[in-house]
């Protein structure tokens, strides 16, 4: 057996995924990283919003939900409260998380709820239209921008460290092994850790964009993505067009749910 058939659901597949994009990559990484850390699959509760990434949960053979748009969050705090010993993972997309579900980020960020937090980012609402998402770059075409977007973008990296996350990296999947050892990282971070992955979308975003084939989306994100070790010693000249990828904000905080604990401890033991 491989060690993907045993973290697979395989009487779900074939998989609903548009020819050409990444989220097989990003979930074969996540299995791998899983492996690595050696968690077995009841000890996981996988939680997911809606849209193409999170699918992800219905091919995989853990505790999963398959919640409502935006609301992967405030599920998955539900189950860590009630379980503080499972390991939960939140498959979640651009918009999902930073517009719906922008509200449950920052303050499961804030609170350092331990969980890891996998934001597959393709720049765009793929599964409902194509419309432009917060992360969408401003000049880029969307069904809702014809004529291109004119707002800014959210740093989703810059978002989670701002509201507080105790993990933050970014990752593509064109770079698959070092995603393995990013989603590795989050995993063994007690906290909110985030994972942000860059994914390719041709279907919905890159035939809008002139980046009509998969291959070509991979080789810009091959071009394009530096690791942030370099990125950081480049001029500010040669940054332009650029996205660091690594590890952003590896730091200890006191988590939620024991936090949460001790303050049960001390109003239990001031009622005796």
């Amino acid at each position: 057996m491989s060690i993907y058939e045993k973290y697979m659901r395989i009487d779900k597949f074939p998989h609903i995924w548009c020819p050409g994009c990444g989220y097989g990559i990003a979930m074969k990484s996540v299995m791998r990283a899983i492996d690595r850390v050696g968690i077995k699959n009841d000890d996981i509760t996988m939680v997911s919003g809606i849209g193409c990434s999170s699918r992800t949960p219905g091919y995989l053979d853990f505790n999963t939900l398959h919640t409502t748009h935006g609301r992967a969050l405030p599920f998955a705090t539900g189950v860590k409260m009630a379980k503080p010993e499972m390991n939960i993972i939140v498959v979640t997309g651009d918009g999902d998380a930073t517009a719906i579900g922008g509200n449950h980020f920052i303050h499961a960020a804030r609170r350092n709820i331990d969980m890891t937090v996998l934001v597959y980012n393709n720049y765009i609402y793929g599964m409902t239209g194509g419309q432009y998402s917060p992360t969408t770059p401003q000049g880029k075409f969307a069904t809702t921008a014809p004529y291109g977007n004119i707002e800014p973008p959210f740093d989703v990296c810059n978002l989670a460290a701002a509201a507080g996350a105790s993990f933050v990296a970014r990752g593509t999947v064109y770079h698959a092994v070092p995603l393995d050892k990013l989603i590795e990282q989050a995993l063994r971070k007690k906290g909110f850790s985030v994972v942000e992955v860059l994914n390719p979308c041709p279907t919905s975003f890159g035939r809008r964009n002139k980046q009509p084939t998969p291959v070509i989306m991979m080789n810009w994100m091959k071009e394009n993505c530096i690791p942030k070790v370099k990125y950081d010693k480049m001029s500010d000249e040669e940054k332009v067009g650029k996205i660091p990828i690594g590890v952003f904000v590896d730091i200890e905080k006191p988590e939620y749910t024991e936090q949460y604990q001790l303050l049960i401890d001390r109003a239990q033991s001031l009622a005796k």
